[in-house]
């Protein structure tokens, strides 16, 4: 069965009287090569379990079978389970349990499914829930690497250079802990129904350590939120309103320390201009 097929898709989810939910963001691929080349990026093997998210009638889910030793696909949507059930039957690497990714424990999820394996995430996220998963996914360590479908603005500020104007706080995050690359696009003619945007391709590889050595690491990333609390205002403006207990005349000379613009602002800083200034306002900040 080709589950890219237009006519195929149509015809399967007719049977299973199967209707799209604009709440979950469901829009599946129709390009066999996509989900070909997805599954390619994840550089999933036989000594791989993977871990996907929200795996739809399971165009990746099959691909990711060919490759990886075990596959486990997270489905909220309780309508597409019988779904799957049909499409992945001749699958025996593959395993879909019902729920939410949010909810559940997925470092205890990874232990219980891939025992002997080297845990990976491949997925195509739905785009309302990009942020929250990521974050999840980077918070349990176990995952080597995550690659995943997204929305190709946030794709490429999720891996846009430090100290450019086209990152953010949560750009920081990420590569803190990850090193992060948009491998290739996807057009929105590649789904259905059609998306109102172009997709993109990031792939994430955990570093053995983080980008750069803090003393606090909370602190650090309070930091890092607090310059972009403002962000049309300057570093200080911004820092000053993030972190009252410092004060604004501890915030501008951390700044001087560290050699930075007055004027500076907080997208023009890397993370290791970020682990000096917290360490600067750290330090003033034990004075008092």
């Amino acid at each position: 069965m080709n589950l890219c097929d237009r006519e195929t898709l149509r015809a399967l989810l007719g049977r299973h009287g199967f209707h799209f939910s604009k709440s979950m963001g469901q829009n599946f691929l129709i390009d066999p090569g996509v989900p070909a080349d997805i599954a390619a990026a994840s550089r999933a093997d036989g000594t791989s379990g993977v871990l996907e998210i929200g795996p739809g009638v399971g165009c990746l889910t099959a691909e990711l079978a060919g490759r990886a030793g075990k596959v486990v696909s997270i489905e909220l949507d309780k309508k597409l389970l019988p779904v799957l059930a049909e499409t992945m039957e001749s699958f025996d690497n593959v395993e879909i349990v019902p729920g939410d990714a949010l909810r559940l424990d997925l470092a205890a999820l990874a232990a219980e499914k891939f025992r002997g394996l080297r845990p990976l995430v491949c997925a195509n996220l739905p785009y309302n829930i990009t942020t929250p998963v990521l974050t999840k996914l980077v918070e349990t360590p176990c995952f080597e690497s995550v690659t995943v479908l997204l929305q190709k603005e946030v794709a490429r500020r999720l891996a846009a250079p430090q100290g450019s104007s086209d990152g953010g706080a949560f750009t920081l995050w990420l590569q803190y802990y990850m090193e992060t690359e948009v491998l290739f696009d996807v057009p929105a003619a590649k789904f259905f129904p059609v998306p109102k945007v172009d997709s993109a391709v990031l792939r994430c590889v955990r570093r053995e350590r983080p980008a750069v050595e803090v003393e606090d690491e909370a602190f650090f990333f309070r930091v890092v939120r607090g310059a972009f609390l403002l962000r049309r205002k300057t570093l200080a403006n911004s820092l000053s309103a993030a972190l009252p207990e410092i004060g604004r005349e501890a915030v501008q000379r951390a700044i001087e320390v560290c050699r930075l613009s007055p004027a500076v602002r907080g997208e023009k800083l890397t993370l290791e201009d970020f682990a000096a200034l917290a360490a600067a306002l750290l330090l003033f900040l034990k004075e008092k």
